[in-house]
C-alpha cells in the first residue's frame, strides 16, 4: 500500500472525527470558517478533546512536567551502510542543521504544513503507541515483541526494522574549521570496517555528549524526546511506533547530550517520501516541545488521549495564507508569547482571560486581601507583616551573597552619598548649618541601615526629600522670627510626628494604599523621576555658569593675548604705613616677577595684567562629556547582555557592572585630562556641622511649654507627608509585575519609619522616608533572569533578588564615607550628575504612562501592539493620557512654589481625581489602563452584565453557518510557541 494511500485517505475520516459533534451536536468544528477558537470566545459547551484533556490534566496536578528537549534524526546511506544523522532539535524552538552540514540554524518559530498535523494523527490511530513501557537500553526497547503478538509486524520484518534503529548516530557537534589528513584517512577507513552487528549504537553517552555545551541551555530536570524518521527498502507500507518509558533512561549515544530519553517517535516507509517523512517528524516535534501537548503526552492513558492532544492542537493553531508569505523566510523568536498557564487554565476554567481585563491591563502594585484584610484589629495588620517576615529572616541574609549585589552597593551607594552631599548642603543653606552635609551623612547610615535591617520591605531605600527641606526651611524662619529654639521645637515635632505614625500602625491605616491604583503610582513616580532628570540637567547647565566658555577668544589674534604679573608699586606700599604696610614690604623677596605663576603673583601682591588674565579651561565642556559619557556608556552596557558579542555570562556580567565600569572609565579619563573639574566633597572629620550645637538635643529649658503641646499641628502634617511618600513608594516597588515573593509590610515600614523619625530627632539628624527613584533603581539592580533559556527565547524575568545585606552595606558604607575621604576626592561631580539622569530616566521605564505620552507622537499604524490598544478605543486611551498630564503639570507647579509643603496632601488629590473617573470611563476601560478601585459589590455587577453580554452574543453567533470548509494548502503557526495572539 502506497504511504500517500495509507496515510491521507484517511485525513476524510480524520476530518470528520474532528467535527463529530456528539449527541448534542452543539459544538462547533475547529475547523469551521467563521474560526470559534477559544481564545476568541467563552465556550460553556467543550469539545470531546477539550472535556477528555480537562480530566487528565487535572490529575496530578502538583507534579510538574519536566521541560523536553527533542532531537530529530533522519536515516541516512553512506556508501553500502545506514547511519541516523541528527537533522533538527527543539527546546522551545526549531534548529536545523544547515545544508552545508557544518552549522545549526538560528533557532525560529515552527511552521508546520496542515497536512502534516492529518497524516500525524493518522500516523498515531493506526500506529504502534506504547505507554509506559519498561525499558533500560534501545536494544530492549527495539526488541518488544508487544507488535508481533498483535500481529501488526512479521517477526521477518521486526528483525530488519531492529537492525536499522541500532545503526550509530551521528550527531551535529562543533567541528573546526579545517580536518587534518590523518582524521580523513580514519574516517575513510573506518567506513569500510564498520560492525555489521546488530547493536551498532554505544550503550554509554560518548566524551562529546558529556562535554557538550548545549547543556547550559537545557534545564537540569529536562528529559528527552527522540524522533527517528527515514525511508527503507523492505517496508511497502509505514511502520509508526509511539513508545513512552515509564521511566526516563539514558540511552547511550541515542541523544546529542547526556539526556534521559522518555519518548520515542518512529516513523520508517517506502522509498521515495522522505520530505513527507520529515514533516510528520518536524510535527511531532513541534508538538513534543508544546506546554499544552507535553503535559498529555505524559499524562495519557491512551491512544485517544494523544489525538485529542492533537486535536486541541489543530484547535489552537494559526493559519497563514499560502500566497500571502515566503515559507522559506524563517520567523523570528518573540519576545514574549503566551504563558502555558494561561492555555492549561482554560481546562479548569474555560475562559481564557477575566471580562474586566485584569489579565493584560491591570497588575499595579496593590497588595493582596492577605496582606491588607479588610477586618481591622488593633495593631492586627504589624502583627500579619511580622509573622509574614520572620521566618524569611535567614533567606534575606544568604541571598544577599551573591555578585550581583557588589554591582547594587556601587550603584546605589554612590547615589546615596551624591544625595546626602546635595540634601545636606541644601539643609545647611536653609538652616543655618544646625543640619548639614556631616548630619546627612550619619542620619542616612543609622537611618538607612536600621530600616534595612529590620523593615518589611528592605528592598526600599530612604532618604531626604523636597517636602521634607522645604518644611525644614519654613520651620527655621518660624523659629528665628519668633525666637523659639529650633532643635529643640523640631524635637517635639519629631516626637509627635512618631506617635501619629504609631497610632496609623495600630489602626491599619495603611489600608488606603487599597485605592492607590496605577493612575495614582504613575503620577507620583513620574513626576520624582522628572524631578531626578531636571535637577542633573540644572546641575550640569550650572556648570557652564561657573566655567563659562571663552567665546571672546580669537585664533587669529593668538599674538595678542598675554598675562603678566607686575610687581607692586613700592610708593603704595609705603603711603599705607602701619605695622601692615611694614609687614608687607618685608615678606616680599627679591623675586623675578615675570617668572612667577598666578597664585604665587596674587599670594605676594603683585598684579595681573593681559587679556588672557581672566582664561579657564573650557571645564564646562569637559563636564559635559563626563556627564553625558557616564550617562551613554551605562545605559549601552545595560543592554549589553541582549547584544551577540561574547558568552551569555560574559554579557550578563558587563550588563551588572555598567554603572560601575562607566563611572570608573571617566573617573580615568578626568584623571587622564588632569583638569580641575569639581570634585566629590566629603566630610574629614566627624564633629557637627555647627561648632555650637552637640550630637543630643534635650527635650526641656529653651521654649516655654505650650510649646511642647503645639507642636502636635506641625507633627500633623510631617506625618500626612510622611505617610504618603512612604506608603506610595512602597506601593510601587511592591507592584505585582516585579513578582516579589516575600510579601509586603506596609504597617511594619511606617512603624520603623516612625521610630526613626523621633531617634533623628534627639540626635538632630534630618528625617528620612522612602525614596521612589533610589528604591526603584536598587530593585532594577537586583532583578534575576533565569540562567537556562532555549536558544532563541528570551531569558525569562524571575523576580528581584529580596534580601537585607545591599541596603546594608550601603548605608554602612555611607557612614564609613569619611574615612574614604582621600579615595572619593577622585570622582568628578559631572559623572555622578550622569548616574542621576540614568536612576531617572532608567525609572521611567515600564511606566505605562510614558508609554501612553508616546502615542500621541505616532500615527495609529505605527503605535505598539499594547494590549490595551486592543481593548480601549484610542481617543479613550488619549483623553485618559491627558488628565494624567494635566494633574502631573499641577504637581510639577506646585513643587516649584513654597506650596511644595502640602505635596503629599496633592497626592491624596490624585486619588479623588482617580474616583471621579468612574464617572467618565467605564469599568471595562478602566480595568485595561489602570487597576478597578476595591467596591467588590459594584464590580461584581459591571462583571455580570458583561458576562451576560458575552453569553448573548455567543448564543447568536453559534446559530450562524457551521460549513466546512477544506484547508491544505496553508502553513501553520504553533499557538504558544511562536507567536502570542
Amino acid at each position: 500500500m502506497d504511504v500517500e494511500e495509507g496515510l491521507v485517505d484517511s485525513n476524510e475520516q480524520s476530518l470528520q472525527d474532528l467535527n463529530h459533534t456528539g449527541e448534542s451536536g452543539d459544538v462547533r468544528s475547529p475547523f469551521s470558517p467563521t474560526l470559534s477558537f477559544r481564545s476568541q470566545t467563552f465556550l460553556h459547551q467543550v469539545s470531546p478533546a477539550a472535556e477528555r484533556l480537562r480530566y487528565i490534566l487535572n490529575e496530578d496536578d502538583d507534579m510538574p512536567t519536566p521541560t523536553l528537549f527533542t532531537e530529530m534524526d533522519t536515516l541516512q546511506r553512506e556508501g553500502d551502510e545506514l547511519e541516523w544523522k541528527e537533522s533538527a532539535r527543539w527546546v522551545k524552538f526549531e534548529e536545523k542543521v544547515e545544508e552545508g552540514g557544518e552549522r545549526w540554524s538560528k533557532p525560529h518559530v515552527s511552521t508546520l504544513s496542515l497536512h502534516s498535523l492529518f497524516e500525524l494523527r493518522t500516523c498515531l490511530q493506526t500506529g504502534t503507541v506504547l505507554l509506559d513501557l519498561d525499558g533500560y537500553s534501545l536494544p530492549q526497547i527495539v526488541g518488544e515483541d508487544r507488535q508481533i503478538e498483535e500481529g501488526m509486524i512479521s517477526p521477518e520484518l521486526r528483525e530488519k526494522i531492529s537492525f536499522v534503529l541500532l545503526r550509530k548516530h551521528r550527531h551535529q557537534t562543533k567541528k573546526p574549521i579545517h580536518r587534518s589528513l590523518a582524521d580523513i584517512g580514519k574516517s575513510n577507513s573506518a567506513s569500510h570496517a564498520q560492525s555489521r552487528s546488530m547493536n551498532d549504537i554505544a550503550d554509554t553517552p560518548s566524551t562529546d555528549q558529556l562535554k557538550n555545551k548545549f547543556m547550559k541551555k537545557i534545564p537540569r530536570d529536562a528529559e528527552a524526546s527522540n524522533v527517528l524518521v527515514g525511508e527503507v527498502d523492505f517496508l511497502n507500507k509505514p511502520f509508526v511506533a509511539f513508545v513512552r518509558l515509564a521511566q526516563a533512561t539514558t540511552l547511550g549515544g541515542l541523544t546529542e547530550v547526556p539526556v534521559p530519553t522518555r519518548f520515542l517517535f518512529i516513523l520508517l516507509g517506502p522509498q521515495g517520501k522522505a520530505k513527507s517523512y520529515n514533516e510528520i517528524g518536524r510535527a511531532i516535534a513541534t508538538l513534543m516541545v508544546d506546554d499544552l501537548f507535553s503535559d498529555v503526552a505524559y499524562k495519557a492513558r491512551d491512544r485517544e488521549d494523544l489525538i485529542a492532544g492533537i486535536d486541541e492542537f489543530l484547535d489552537e493553531v494559526i493559519v497563514l495564507p499560502p500566497g500571502e508569505w515566503d515559507p522559506k523566510i524563517r520567523i523570528e523568536p518573540p519576545k514574549k508569547v503566551l504563558s502555558a498557564d494561561k492555555r492549561k487554565s482554560v481546562f479548569s476554567l474555560n475562559e481564557l482571560g477575566q471580562v474586566n481585563g485584569t489579565a493584560g491591563g491591570g497588575g499595579g502594585g496593590l497588595a493582596n486581601d492577605e496582606e491588607m484584610p479588610e477586618q481591622h484589629d488593633f495593631c492586627g495588620g504589624l502583627y500579619l507583616d511580622m509573622k509574614r517576615k520572620l521566618p524569611w529572616l535567614p533567606s534575606d541574609i544568604y541571598e544577599g551573597f551573591h555578585i550581583q549585589s557588589i554591582s547594587a552597593v556601587l550603584f546605589i551607594y554612590l547615589g546615596c552619598i551624591t544625595n546626602a552631599i546635595t540634601f545636606g548642603g541644601l539643609l545647611g543653606d536653609a538652616t543655618d548649618n544646625y543640619q548639614g552635609v556631616m548630619e546627612s551623612f550619619l542620619g542616612t547610615a543609622l537611618a538607612g541601615s536600621v530600616f534595612c535591617l529590620f523593615s518589611g520591605q528592605p528592598l526600599i531605600i530612604l532618604s531626604s526629600t523636597g517636602p521634607i527641606l522645604i518644611f525644614e526651611k519654613l520651620l527655621y524662619e518660624f523659629s528665628k522670627n519668633n525666637g523659639i529654639d529650633y532643635m529643640e521645637l523640631r524635637l517635639w515635632i519629631g516626637i509627635h510626628s512618631c506617635l501619629q505614625c504609631l497610632i496609623l500602625v495600630a489602626t491599619d491605616a495603611s489600608y488606603i494604599i487599597k485605592y492607590m491604583t496605577r493612575f495614582t503610582e504613575e503620577g507620583f513616580s513620574s513626576l520624582i523621576s522628572f524631578i531626578f532628570i531636571s535637577d542633573a540637567i540644572k546641575k550640569m547647565v550650572g556648570s557652564f555658569k561657573y566655567y563659562p566658555i571663552n567665546t571672546d577668544f580669537k585664533p587669529d589674534y593668538i599674538t595678542t593675548y598675554k598675562c603678566e604679573c607686575l610687581a607692586p608699586d613700592p610708593s603704595e606700599s609705603m603711603s599705607q604705613g602701619g605695622a601692615g604696610g611694614l609687614s608687607s614690604r618685608v615678606s616680599v623677596p627679591a623675586l623675578d616677577w615675570s617668572q612667577l605663576g598666578k597664585k604665587e603673583c596674587l599670594k605676594y601682591g603683585g598684579s595681573l595684567v593681559g587679556k588672557s588674565c581672566k582664561y579657564v579651561p573650557d571645564l564646562a565642556l569637559m563636564s559635559f562629556i563626563l556627564f553625558f559619557g557616564t550617562y551613554s556608556m551605562t545605559v549601552t552596557l545595560k543592554k549589553f547582555k541582549f547584544s551577540r558579542y561574547f558568552p551569555t555570562k560574559l554579557r550578563k556580567l558587563i550588563s551588572d557592572f555598567s554603572i560601575f565600569m562607566s563611572i570608573m572609565t571617566f573617573v580615568g579619563l578626568d584623571m587622564l585630562m588632569g583638569l580641575k573639574t569639581p570634585k566629590l566633597i566629603v566630610p574629614t572629620e566627624f564633629k557637627p556641622t555647627r561648632p555650637d550645637r552637640g550630637w543630643l538635643v534635650m527635650p526641656f529649658g529653651k521654649n516655654p511649654w505650650w510649646i511642647y503641646l503645639a507642636s502636635f499641628v506641625p507633627a500633623l502634617l510631617v506625618t500626612i507627608l510622611i505617610f504618603m511618600d512612604q506608603q506610595i513608594s512602597a506601593v510601587i516597588v511592591n507592584r505585582k509585575e516585579n513578582k516579589l515573593k516575600k510579601g509586603c509590610g506596609y504597617h511594619l515600614d511606617l512603624f520603623w519609619v516612625g521610630v526613626l523619625m523621633a531617634a533623628c530627632s534627639f540626635m538632630g539628624l534630618p528625617w528620612y522616608v522612602a525614596a521612589t527613584v533610589i528604591s526603584i533603581a536598587h530593585m532594577d539592580s537586583l532583578k534575576m533572569e533565569s540562567e537556562s533559556s532555549a536558544p532563541g527565547e528570551q531569558p525569562q524575568f524571575l523576580g528581584v533578588r529580596e534580601q537585607r545585606i545591599t541596603g546594608i552595606l550601603v548605608f554602612v558604607l555611607t557612614g564609613v564615607s569619611i574615612f574614604l575621604a582621600p579615595i572619593l576626592k577622585f570622582i568628578p561631580m559631572p559623572v555622578l550628575y550622569g548616574v542621576f539622569l540614568y536612576m531617572g530616566v532608567a525609572s521611567l521605564s515600564g511606566i505605562q504612562f510614558w508609554d501612553r505620552i508616546k502615542l500621541y507622537l505616532m500615527p495609529s499604524k505605527h503605535q505598539p501592539d499594547f494590549s490595551y490598544l486592543r481593548h480601549v478605543p484610542l481617543r479613550k486611551v488619549h483623553l485618559f493620557t491627558l488628565v494624567q498630564i494635566t494633574c502631573l503639570a499641577v504637581l510639577w507647579i506646585l513643587k516649584s512654589t513654597f506650596l511644595a509643603i502640602i505635596f503629599p496632601v496633592m497626592i491624596l488629590g490624585l486619588m479623588v481625581v482617580r474616583k471621579m473617573l468612574d464617572m467618565i470611563f467605564s469599568q471595562h476601560d478602566l480595568a485595561w489602563l489602570d487597576d478597578l478601585l476595591p467596591e467588590k459589590e459594584k464590580k461584581k455587577k459591571d462583571d455580570d452584565k458583561k458576562k451576560k453580554k458575552v453569553k448573548e452574543k455567543e448564543k447568536k453567533r453559534s446559530k450562524g453557518d457551521d460549513s466546512e470548509e477544506e484547508v491544505r494548502d496553508g502553513l501553520l503557526l504553533p499557538p504558544a510557541g511562536g507567536l502570542e495572539t
